[in-house]
């Protein structure tokens, strides 16, 4: 038997743009994608802390050290600039294994985005 595990997390971040004229996602900074071991393409869920929106998506590169978070497409309406989102993806594995995975969460400084 697989269960879904949350496999990584990037923990309150705000959203510095939108982008409703373009076919979907959400662009992250890619110093994010890489502490988080988030990939481009990865099925990600957003949580919007300001408004209580949920919403899937996925993810986008971003330039480095830019500390942007912009969502794409439709998506862009559930969000306003300032917004603080979680971002969640999770990974389908046996059981037995799950009960000792470890995933990889980030706490980003919320107003710069940035690991510092």
């Amino acid at each position: 038997m697989n269960i879904e595990v949350v496999k990584s997390k990037i923990h309150r971040v705000s959203i510095t743009g939108s982008e409703l004229n373009y076919i979907g996602s959400i662009t992250i900074d890619e110093d994010l994608m890489d502490a988080s071991n988030l990939i481009e393409g990865e099925k990600v869920h957003i949580v919007n802390i300001n408004n209580g929106e949920r919403f899937v998506t996925y993810v986008i590169t971003g330039e480095r050290k830019k500390g942007e978070i912009i969502l794409n497409g439709p998506a862009a309406r559930r969000v306003a600039k300032g917004d603080i989102i979680i971002i969640i993806s999770y990974a389908s594995m046996p059981f037995e294994e799950a009960k000792k995975f470890k995933p990889t969460i980030i706490f980003p400084n919320e107003i710069t985005n940035s690991l510092d």
